[in-house]
């Protein structure tokens, strides 16, 4: 062993002995953010948490009525359409898991969006045959995948809904006649975004005469999004499937940059769907998300179970010893996603598979607890199969919400129209995806076909990671989620660390600078905190460390005996609503 490598052992030591067991319920001066903080709310009855006061307003008033968890996320999510555009909508789709008190049982929601039937897996490859650009291949029609929000709430709600649709689609309405105040972080995505303004409605909606982003406070008023959902709220999700309005997206998306492919039959014959829910142990807990077209789920299980190795409840919570650790089972996990997922049907390896106990006691045999791995590591090998490492890029947009009602039914929801404004086509009002890049624009992986190539009506991969926690005695838990990219992995394993292992107060988890490997560098938050920590990962372990934003939303909901405590994200906008 070197000199370093013997240095960084015994500083690892003495950090797990920081912190005694049963002692980490204050995070060390290491473990605090440097962004501001957003005090833990606590309720008896019932709680929302989403990203906008305006959504989580619509939650609560759902939730006084009666309404279920899922009405309120219906609700909520409607809301978010109107206030938050840049991140989710009826122009893109999401996943959901809902926990059903009642029937003692937990159901995953698919509303992610599905290629056209015409698609095939050279939609991304230019004249010449090579991977286009990112963002010429993201703006204009190409790019957009069937829409899928509106399929996945209305089944969620003819499963669990209590208050009739239209009035979970009223404050929608309301909000997009009436108007909102444009909010500073709306204003400053505006401001920043190179192609919005293109597109002539949205530059109309979203811009003043002069061409500038609308101003923080200014009224926005969007009718035309209004008259949709008046027609969504009287006849359900066939009038945005069916009729004018799929006309309308139809004829956007062939007739402007990169037309797509997309068939008023693929807006027709799409249906959301439930799939089982991808649930594994962690400690005494399990932890419940998302299943495939989702990399989330079974991705976040798998830090998770490499982690298991390791004594995390004994270190000092986010020190630099314990986010090595995390880093390297996220280097590892990371390896697996890049190369192993995709829509379900071309999968050649099963999520189980990749968090079976035997299978994750080898690979996270290659974690080194005093040495960050020099690099990228190659994917692990279930037996039988050869590995298909590719890459496939994944930008942050995104919003989360949890909800639980007063009967003990929860929601957790990730909905996105991918980038930051999606495809950037405006079509009645709301915006279209641009789901369709989260496909591996390149059809073939070094080995043979990636499983995340496109192709007709399949579904990109994604990393919307939606959780739910139960104890040990089968009780529901937490409730969590986050917005972010291919990080929203890496955040929700990090929470669900810090509430389980480190047992912390939800605000003080996110309040912790984010540490996230993707199998690259490690990247950690560019705080005060985060650039001590940097210094340490680097120093003490070897870790190749870049120092970036990591703008994570997560809304988490904890239980706390016969309470509910929940927090929202300091970085974004969101609040949590309480009676």
């Amino acid at each position: 062993m070197t000199a370093g490598r013997w240095i960084g052992l015994c500083f690892a030591l003495v950090l797990a002995a920081a912190t005694p067991p049963g002692r980490a319920q204050q995070a060390t001066p290491e473990a605090a953010s440097g962004v501001d903080t957003k005090p833990a709310v606590r309720a008896h009855r019932h709680m929302a948490v989403t990203a906008n006061p305006h959504a989580t307003d619509a939650a609560l008033q759902v939730l006084r009525e009666g309404g279920s968890a899922t009405d309120a996320a219906v609700a909520a999510a409607l809301v978010l359409n109107v206030v938050e555009p840049q991140s989710s909508g009826i122009g893109g789709g999401g996943f959901m898991l809902v926990h059903d008190a009642r029937r003692g049982r937990r159901i995953a929601y698919d509303g992610r969006e599905r290629a056209p039937a015409a698609a095939d897996d050279t939609l991304f490859l230019d004249a010449d045959g090579k991977p286009m650009a990112f963002f010429d291949a993201v703006v204009g029609g190409r790019s957009v995948g069937v829409p899928g929000l509106l399929r996945m709430l209305a089944l969620a709600h003819r499963d669990h809904g209590r208050l009739p649709w239209a009035r979970l689609v009223a404050p929608a309405i309301r909000l997009a006649q009436d108007g909102f105040a444009v909010s500073p972080r709306l204003h400053a995505l505006l401001a920043a975004d190179r192609f919005l303004a293109d597109d002539p409605g949205a530059r109309a909606l979203f811009y003043d005469a002069q061409g500038r982003a609308l101003a923080v406070g200014t009224r926005l008023r969007n009718p035309a999004l209004a008259e949709v959902l008046r027609k969504v709220a009287a006849n359900g999700p066939d009038a945005f499937y069916t009729g004018s309005i799929a006309r309308d997206i139809v004829a956007r998306v062939r007739s402007v940059r990169h037309p797509g492919r997309l068939s008023l039959a693929d807006l027709r014959d799409y249906r959301a769907m439930r799939r089982p829910v991808l649930c594994g142990p962690y400690r005494q807990y399990t932890v419940c998300g998302m299943p495939p077209p989702s990399s989330g789920g079974g991705t976040v299980l798998e830090i998770l179970g490499l982690l298991t190795r390791f004594d995390l409840p004994a270190l000092a919570p986010g020190s630099a010893f314990a986010m090595h650790l995390f880093a390297e089972a996220g280097r590892l996990a990371f390896a697996d996603r890049d190369a192993w997922y995709g829509d379900p049907a071309t999968m050649a390896v099963s999520p189980r598979a990749l968090i079976a106990p035997a299978y994750l006691k080898r690979r996270a045999a290659r974690i080194d607890p005093t040495r960050a791995h020099p690099g990228a590591v190659l994917p692990g090998r279930p037996e039988g199969v050869a590995a298909v490492p590719a890459r496939s890029p994944e930008r942050p947009s995104t919003s989360h919400l949890s909800i639980v009602d007063d009967a003990g039914n929860a929601v957790a929801l990730t909905a996105s129209i991918e980038n930051a404004f999606g495809s950037r086509t405006l079509v009645d009002g709301f915006l279209l995806n641009n789901q369709l890049t989260d496909f591996s624009f390149s059809p073939r992986g070094v080995s043979g076909p990636h499983p995340n190539r496109a192709g007709s009506r399949r579904q990109p991969r994604s990393s919307m990671s939606p959780t739910l926690v139960y104890d040990a005695r089968g009780q529901l838990y937490a409730v969590l989620g986050s917005p972010g990219g291919s990080h929203i992995i890496n955040y929700v394993a990090a929470t669900v660390v810090g509430l389980l292992d480190w047992h912390l107060p939800p605000d003080q988890v996110l309040a912790m600078p984010h540490v996230s490997n993707r199998n690259r560098m490690t990247e950690v938050e560019d705080t005060s905190a985060g650039r001590q920590l940097a210094t340490s990962l680097a120093t003490l372990f070897g870790q190749a460390v870049t120092l970036r934003d990591l703008t994570s939303g997560l809304h988490v909901i904890v239980r706390d005996g016969p309470d509910w405590v929940g927090a929202a994200d300091p970085r974004r906008e969101g609040t949590v609503g309480v009676d």
